[in-house]
């Protein structure tokens, strides 16, 4: 069953006119509707299928200049409602009211719905195939179909919705040695077509490697981060390119547009069209652009909603998004994206002498500074061009400024690693310990 279309529901419609009959100068409305249709597997056999659906509605309003903010889910009393966001905005200091005026854009949907099924066949063929190459594997896996619709109207005529459906499915394969565990997991987020055969190849890539147990490399030599570990490094440049960290001086680019911030390789960039995560427009209502963030290691902009914006002299750049829908919008990203270099992860492989594939970490959640310090999950070490194993009891530090300016070569091997797409890469600089050291 498919969500109702929103633009038929008369309730936004009934909080806008119930927040003006109250005394509101303004007051926006924010739809969201959710229908998931995950299919699990464990052990290596189906386990269960579910249908979950999710409906929320968050009313903004301003009175006197203060703003209220309260959210319902399910079933909602209007008039409740609206007398509850007054309340609220008695508690709050006065503030510039942001909201978008008399925009009514037409946006096609996103993505295609995929039956059951389909996502049951395509789990099996996974499995089938892991289990093909290695019998004693036991997998378990999540394949899913997600459609969201969501709607944002405000009192100055602006009326946007859209619909977005998306694919994804993660496979974790476990593999025991006598006292040796070994966990390979991998994913994949898409449109309209989710591809099982390269997930499973990619868990029968990272099995081979993983055969024997070898010495890790100590002190500083290449490290081969892959797209699936490459993540990490980027959610501290996302953090130095927002808007708010700039406005609060905490971004150490704050001042340096225009100038190298990183390796001349590196250009980093946002595309509404791009990817799984595509979105027509930000939960202000403002429609998503094309925007460089660098471009060849020179800064080139920062994203921000329509109130950091304010405040630093720039336009909204359609980044105002809400962390959760009783939040208010803040700068944030829908999609991020690392031009590739070229060649395939094996490529990257061969022109390592000596160093250390990542593939999977413990822990990370490096911060503003750009400090980090990991234990590997999963790596490989490399001799001559060659995989010679899997490395154990392993931790990697460093510092993400650092790195980037010290990047060796960027793989052509780009993917979608949530809503980041990045190459694998090969970086200089990060000292390695291992427990052999």
């Amino acid at each position: 069953m498919v969500p109702e279309n929103l633009q038929e529901d008369p309730l936004a419609e009934q909080l806008l006119e119930l927040a003006t009959k109250s005394g509101a100068e303004a007051a926006e409305v924010y739809q969201s509707r959710s229908l998931s249709r995950p299919v699990f597997f464990e052990a290596n056999r189906l386990k269960q299928l579910e249908t979950s659906q999710a409906e929320g509605i968050a009313l903004r309003l301003w009175r006197n200049g203060c703003p209220g903010l309260t959210v319902a889910y399910g079933p909602v009393e209007p008039q409740a409602m609206v007398e509850r966001a007054i309340l609220l905005s008695q508690l709050n200091q006065p503030e510039v009211v942001e909201l978008n005026g008399d925009f009514k854009p037409s946006y096609p949907n996103l993505g295609e719905d995929v039956p059951v099924k389909k996502l049951v066949d395509w789990g099996k063929d996974a499995i089938a195939l892991i289990r093909s190459v290695y019998p004693e594997v036991v997998c378990a896996a999540d394949w899913e179909c997600d459609l969201e619709t969501t709607r944002l109207v405000n009192s100055k005529g602006l009326d946007c919705y859209y619909t977005d459906t998306t694919l994804s499915c993660y496979i974790t394969a476990e593999l025991v040695r006598g006292d040796d565990f070994l966990s390979v997991s991998d994913g994949q987020i898409e449109r309209s077509q989710l591809q099982s055969e390269k997930v499973a190849q990619q868990i029968i890539q990272r099995l081979d490697w993983a055969r024997e147990n070898v010495p890790s490399p100590t002190g500083r030599v290449p490290v081969l981060f892959t797209s699936k570990a490459a993540d990490m490094l980027w959610g501290t440049v996302q953090a130095a390119l927002n808007g708010k960290r700039v406005q609060e001086k905490s971004s150490p680019w704050g001042e340096r547009l225009g100038q190298l911030v990183t390796s001349p390789t590196l250009t980093l960039y946002q595309d509404p069209q791009a990817g799984p995560y595509s979105c027509p427009f930000d939960d202000e209502g403002t429609p998503t652009q094309h925007l460089v963030f660098i471009e060849n290691g020179v800064l080139q902009n920062f994203y921000c909603d329509r109130t950091t914006g304010r405040h630093l002299g720039m336009t909204s750049s359609g980044n105002g998004f809400r962390p959760g829908l009783g939040s208010y919008p803040t700068p944030g990203l829908f999609n991020f994206l690392i031009e590739p270099g070229s060649g395939s992860l094996q490529n990257l492989i061969e022109q390592l002498d000596d160093g250390l594939v990542v593939d999977q970490m413990l822990g990370g959640g490096n911060g503003i500074s750009g400090d980090f310090s990991i234990n590997i999950d999963l790596g490989y070490r490399v001799k001559n061009g060659q995989v010679t194993g899997r490395v154990k009891d392993t931790m990697v530090a460093g510092n993400v400024y650092t790195v980037l300016k010290q990047l060796v070569t960027l793989g052509g091997d780009g993917d979608w690693n949530g809503s980041c797409y990045t190459p694998s890469l090969i970086v200089e600089g990060l000292s390695i310990i291992g427990r052999n050291s």
